[in-house]
C-alpha cells in the first residue's frame, strides 16, 4: 500500500468566494502536478479521500481526471484542518493494504498526520505540507512502541517549488 498525502492547491480568498474553490493559480498547480505524474506514474491511488471543502474536492478531481485514473472520489470525515489525525490513521489501518490511497486535505492536519505515521506521535511536527504538495508513504514494517500503530516511512515528497511555482501566499 502506498499512501499519498496531498494538500489542496491554491484557493481564492474568502472575500472573493466564501466556498473557496481553486484559483486560476491552483488549477495551474494541479496541471503541473498532472504533467509531472503522467511522466513517472508515481501517483496511482485507487481512491481519493477528500475533505468536504471545495478546494479539496476540486484538487482531487483535477488530479484523478488529469491522470485518467479510475479512482473513486470519496468525501471523508476527519480531513478538515483542525481534525484529529488519529481518526484517519485508525481508518487507514482497517483498510485492505493492497489498495493505494490519496488523502486530499489541509494544514495543519496533514503535517500532523504525516508526523503521526512516521513517529507514532503528533509532536513535534516533522513535516510541512505546502499547498499543492504531495507526500508518499508506505508501511515500514512493525509498529510504534507506545501507540502500537503501524510504522510508515516517507518514500518521496513533491513540492510545488519543483515546478517553478511562485511562493505560497500566506
Amino acid at each position: 500500500m502506498q499512501l499519498y498525502l496531498i494538500r489542496h492547491a491554491d484557493a481564492v480568498a474568502e472575500q472573493e468566494n466564501s466556498l473557496r474553490p481553486l484559483s486560476a493559480r491552483g488549477r495551474a498547480e494541479c496541471g503541473r502536478l498532472v504533467a509531472f505524474f503522467q511522466r513517472n506514474n508515481a501517483l496511482r491511488p485507487a481512491q481519493f479521500w477528500h475533505s468536504p471543502l471545495a478546494r479539496s474536492l476540486e484538487t482531487a478531481r483535477l488530479l484523478a481526471e488529469g491522470l485518467k485514473l479510475d479512482a473513486a472520489l470519496v468525501e471523508t470525515p476527519g480531513l478538515l484542518p483542525e481534525d484529529d489525525p488519529v481518526e484517519i490513521v485508525t481508518r487507514i489501518e482497517e483498510m485492505d493494504t493492497s489498495m493505494n490511497l490519496a488523502l486530499v486535505g489541509h494544514e495543519p492536519h496533514l503535517s500532523a498526520l504525516a508526523t503521526l505515521l512516521v513517529r507514532g506521535k503528533l509532536r513535534p511536527v516533522g513535516f510541512e505540507v505546502k499547498k499543492g504538495a504531495v507526500l508518499a508513504f508506505e508501511p515500514a514494517g512493525g509498529v510504534h512502541k507506545k501507540s502500537g500503530r503501524r510504522r510508515w516511512h516517507a518514500l518521496w515528497h513533491v513540492d510545488p517549488a519543483l515546478f517553478g511555482a511562485p511562493p505560497e501566499r500566506t
